[in-house]
């Protein structure tokens, strides 16, 4: 059994859930809570937190947390973590799902015990995003480099930030997501760790939840935040030899897609602020763990 895992009480896996609002989209929110309410099983307790703003009227038995200010994608995640009890040792697993978003099947809960209580190995879980009126899952949400199915379920090296399902034995060994990342690769971050400490992720086609298609280029920080947290990721996580090559490919990588000139020039700003600001705990992989990032088709260089 993998260090640090730890059986659920009972026998049963027993799930809540974890939804960051900034207050403005209450029908989605309301909509997205009514479905984790009809999931099957034992009900899913549910912490809402509004990040830096109020929140709207919610259903009876939902937790809430307002905060005063802010503080990012990952540090209000983490607060909701810590809402149930710590580590969210209250919990076997969280969910965590965005605001907007909609899980239209009623037996993805249980399919997530079944994942847990079947596999002790397995830390987390990583959904299928498909558009509510198409039904599509587009490429960038399918978390590994042979994405053209995203039908195929399989083992992968990272997974998307609000739609997945995360064992809390993971958080209570590895961390939680780190803070000062604010939005962008703060899962990769908690991904790695947690494969160094000997966890697996999986990516399941199965259990999806619906969100309007969108770019991430859609927050005005996007560019600089990609670029300066993409830095922090390799500093914090990386053996030193592998740093400028996996930072290396990634700014070929941008350069070859053409971006404009003002996106261009705020991720080579955030590019420059990853190298000059602190960027956290460093604590480099094992290079067993690179062997095994590569194994599943995603070395950390790329």
């Amino acid at each position: 059994m993998t260090e640090g895992v730890e059986p659920s009480s009972g026998g049963s896996v027993t799930l809540g859930a974890v939804v960051l609002t900034m207050g403005n989209r209450p029908e989605e929110l309301r909509a997205l809570l009514d479905s984790v309410a009809k999931q099957e099983g034992d009900p899913v307790q549910v912490v809402v937190v509004g990040n830096g703003a109020p929140l709207p009227e919610l259903p009876q038995g939902v937790r809430t947390v307002e905060l005063p200010e802010n503080l990012g994608i990952p540090g209000g995640r983490n607060v909701g973590i810590e809402a149930f009890g710590p580590g969210g040792s209250e919990v076997d697993a969280l969910l965590f799902l965005d605001d907007d978003g909609l899980l239209p099947n009623t037996d993805t809960a249980e399919l997530v015990r079944r994942a847990f209580a079947a596999d002790p190995e397995l830390g987390i879980i990583g959904f299928r995003i498909a558009d509510p009126d198409t039904g599509a899952t587009q490429r960038r949400h399918v978390p590994r480099l042979r994405a053209s199915d995203p039908m195929r379920s399989s083992r992968v090296t990272t997974f998307l930030g609000g739609a997945n399902a995360v064992r809390t034995a993971v958080f209570r060994q590895v961390g939680g997501l780190p803070d000062e990342f604010f939005y962008a690769h703060e899962e990769t971050d908690l991904a790695w760790r947690a494969l160094d400490a000997g966890w697996v992720i999986d990516y399941r086609a199965d259990m999806v939840l619906h969100h309007p298609t969108t770019l991430p280029s859609r927050h005005a920080v996007y560019h600089r935040m990609v670029a300066r947290n993409r830095v922090w990721l390799a500093r914090r996580n990386l053996p030193l030899p592998l740093i400028p090559l996996y930072l290396g490919v990634w700014l070929l990588l941008t350069l070859a897609r053409r971006p404009s000139r003002p996106a261009l020039r705020a991720w080579l700003g955030g590019f420059r602020e990853g190298w000059t600001t602190p960027c956290g705990p460093r604590r480099p992989m094992k290079w067993r763990t690179v062997w095994r990032l590569t194994r599943l088709g995603r070395p950390p260089v790329i």
